[in-house]
């Protein structure tokens, strides 16, 4: 989506706030919303450095700026949690079955939430999603931390009231006390194959393991969000602005539905 469609745009346009200038104010006139966003999904997708803009775009700097704006204020957050809401009353959206897996992406910049592992230092994008695979939380993490210990946040960025009945992960979520923790907090009973070296006894039924077929829905969600280029290398200093770039993927995901 190098573009936004017209039904699309107005489908989302209440949610950007457009700036207003006085009539009599010298120098440039605001730049539209919908300009700007077109202008970092051209940077979303092509990985591209902000000064390399097209000129058919408005100035890098105007488009950067509005986007660190749009971040620090949560806006994208705001539009995934109200298209996940409407897709999940029109019947397209199922949270009651939900997968979640996390990915890797190299911090090349440095900055916040940015931890050192084998692989060098990076972020972690954590996801959840619903048996369509699509997204139903999008959070960013510093890569040094275990999954184990991220997904009460995942939570925190979670777009729906109600949650999932079941939660499937691979064997890095393997967690007694992680199983405890989201049946009694959120109701929500964790799925997840038992790690080859486990000492304690076995709690998962194998009737339930049989939803870890279906875990590629959310590798299938990861392979969707690695076309977009900016998010396969972590450039950004401030650790909202990479979040927002993760969470205006997801919104493209998302329109794709509606």
């Amino acid at each position: 989506m190098q573009r936004l469609s017209d039904a699309h745009w107005e489908r989302i346009r209440e949610h950007f706030p457009e700036e207003h200038h006085p009539d009599d104010r010298p120098g440039r006139k605001p730049v539209p919303a919908r300009e700007v966003l077109d202008a970092v999904l051209w940077v979303l997708n092509t990985g591209a450095q902000w000064h390399m803009l097209p000129q058919c775009y408005p100035n890098y700097k105007t488009v950067h700026r509005r986007f660190q704006q749009w971040c620090r204020q949560e806006i994208l957050r705001g539009i995934l949690t109200d298209l996940a809401n409407d897709l999940r009353e029109q019947g397209a959206l199922d949270e009651r079955e939900s997968y979640i897996d996390a990915t890797f992406a190299f911090a090349k910049g440095g900055g916040a939430e940015v931890g050192p592992t084998k692989r060098g230092k990076g972020t972690k994008i954590l996801a959840i999603v619903d048996r369509h695979g699509l997204p139903l939380s999008v959070s960013t993490h510093a890569a040094n931390h275990h999954e184990v210990t991220l997904v009460q946040l995942s939570f925190d960025f979670y777009m729906l009231e109600a949650k999932p009945e079941y939660l499937i992960g691979d064997r890095a979520y393997d967690s007694d006390g992680l199983d405890a923790q989201l049946a009694e907090q959120h109701g929500v009973a964790l799925i997840a194959p038992h790690r080859r070296n486990r000492k304690k006894r076995k709690t998962q039924d194998g009737r339930s393991l049989r939803r870890y077929a279906r875990r590629w829905l959310v590798e299938r969600f990861f392979a969707w969000m690695q076309w977009k280029r900016r998010l396969l290398t972590r450039w950004e200093y401030y650790a909202e602005n990479f979040l927002g770039f993760v969470q205006l993927a997801a919104l493209t995901i998302l329109l794709r539905r509606i």
